[in-house]
């Protein structure tokens, strides 16, 4: 299968997971960074396995207004290969804290993201629903705490602004 002309980052790793029956199943982490639309569908049918019983999404969209401004759309950019880094070590830190998470997809559109649409999508199955849904609160704080991708709002005025996540570790490191 090839890649779309717009994939421009996708990265997987699998481990060696047992199911419950004595089974060995790759379990799988895919990170991937893309120009292209992103898909729901897709992205939680990557770690739908016959194990688990939860797949737990976050999808992040492209909201309408920010402080009093309307916003017309987003744009990412990414350091791509420490980003992409970065992704994983998240895939990792969900391992360990959560061994019987089965599968990890982390997707992150980069370039403009018009309102309504997603900008990341992040995806876990595992056989309970708690620690599924526990991982992916995990995934998406550590994300914009840890992974270097820059957002720009663009509002209806034409003027733009360049925006720090909160989280963002090395965001209050910068000298005003």
């Amino acid at each position: 299968m090839s890649q779309p002309a717009n994939d421009i980052g996708s990265a997987g790793l699998e481990v060696e997971n047992t199911d419950m029956s004595g089974c060995e199943i790759a379990a799988n982490d895919i990170v991937k960074l893309t120009h292209d639309k992103l898909s729901t569908e897709e992205v939680s049918m990557s770690v739908v396995c016959p194990s688990c019983g939860a797949v737990s999404l976050f999808i992040g969209i492209t909201r309408n207004s920010f402080e009093g401004k309307k916003v017309v759309e987003l744009e990412y950019e990414a350091y791509i290969p420490m980003a992409q880094s970065e992704m994983k070590k998240i895939c990792w830190d969900v391992r360990l804290k959560w061994p019987s998470v089965k599968h990890i997809a982390i997707h992150h559109r980069l370039g403009v993201v018009p309102v309504s649409e997603a900008s990341v999508i992040i995806a876990i199955s595992s056989p309970l629903r708690s620690e599924s849904l526990e991982a992916v609160k995990y995934c998406i704080d550590t994300l914009k705490a840890t992974v270097p991708i820059w957002k720009k709002e663009i509002y209806e005025t034409e003027d733009c602004s360049w925006k720090e996540n909160k989280e963002c570790r090395w965001a209050g490191s910068r000298e005003k």
